[in-house]
This record gives structure tokens, sequence and C-alpha cells, in this order.
């Protein structure tokens, strides 16, 4: 066999074997290059899930502000609710009343939901015919881990005006814009 039909073999052979697939070094190259973009990624994936619990909290508190309203007129003898539980309940479980209203959906009236618990505080109450009726309310909504969950607290009260605290806490101060 001469040295120019050897060489020959030797080239189809290590075609064959290129075209079978990756070498080590390519896929070590692809591998190194994907954890870069995952490092990357990663931290910015944390703050828009931080972002998106920011919005979902304002939101619930829009819905809870709904559903005070929406509770005062359909029970004017108790004005406000002084409770997240009275304003939701199982509609399987017969007609709505003040204390099972129905009017807030289960996950939110339980008072955790995407990372904040939600809780209503300072109620103001008179008492009319021994009955009595609160008049006056404020919702707070604070991250369940600040700087995981969400890092601003936020809080609503009987006008609808939601505002914030910048530490997560319940000392909502900032308006929102």
């Amino acid at each position: 066999m001469d040295y120019k039909m050897m060489l020959s073999i030797v080239r189809k052979d290590t075609r064959k074997r290129r075209e079978a697939g990756f070498t080590l070094m390519e896929l070590l190259i692809v591998i190194s290059i994907m954890l870069i973009l995952m490092l990357i990624a990663i931290p910015n994936f944390a703050g828009m899930k931080m972002n998106a619990n920011e919005t979902s909290a304002i939101q619930s508190l829009r819905a809870i502000y709904e559903a005070q309203i929406q509770f005062q007129t359909t029970y004017p003898a108790n004005g406000f609710s002084c409770s997240l539980a009275a304003l939701g309940g199982d509609p399987k479980s017969g007609a709505p009343t003040p204390q099972s209203a129905q009017m807030l959906e289960g996950t939110l009236a339980t008072g955790q939901k995407s990372g904040y618990t939600f809780n209503i505080v300072n109620c103001t109450k008179v008492t009319v015919n021994n009955q009595d009726m609160y008049t006056g309310y404020e919702v707070t909504a604070v991250p369940q881990a600040v700087g995981k969950t969400g890092h601003r607290g936020f809080c609503i009260d009987q006008q609808g005006a939601v505002t914030a605290d910048p530490a997560g806490g319940t000392s909502c101060t900032q308006p929102l814009q």
C-alpha cells in the first residue's frame, strides 16, 4: 500500500469520526457560554419576580378596596369589614352573609398571595342601635421576605389611595404615582 492511499484512508476515517458528533472542546465551550448567560439572567429574573409580586400586591389591595365598597353597600348596618375572612367565603356554603360575604377570592381572603401578607388593621367603629358599624379601616400588604418577595410594603384605606413604605413595612407615607 502506498503512502497516498494510506493518507486518503486516514482522511476519510477522520471525516467520518468528525461528522459523528461534537468534540469535547466544542461541548465545553458551549456549556461555558450557557453558564455565563445564566449568571447574567438569574439576578434579572429575581428582580422581575419581585416587581411582579409588588404589582400583584397593589392590584390585590385595589380588589380588597372594591370588596369593601361592595360590602358597605350590601351590609350598610355593618359598614366596612374588619376581616379579610368576612370578605371571602365559599359559595358552596350557602348564601352570602356579613361573616362570609363571598366578595373576595379565596387565596386573598386567607391573607397570603404572591409573596405578600395582607391584613386589615386600624378599624374604627361606632355603635348604632347596639350594632357595631365600622366606619374606617386600613389594609396593609407586606412582603413575606423583604428583599426576596418584594421591597416595599403597601397600604390602602377607605379613601382608596394606595401608599407605599420603601422599607417593606406598614409605615406607608409615599403615594404611588
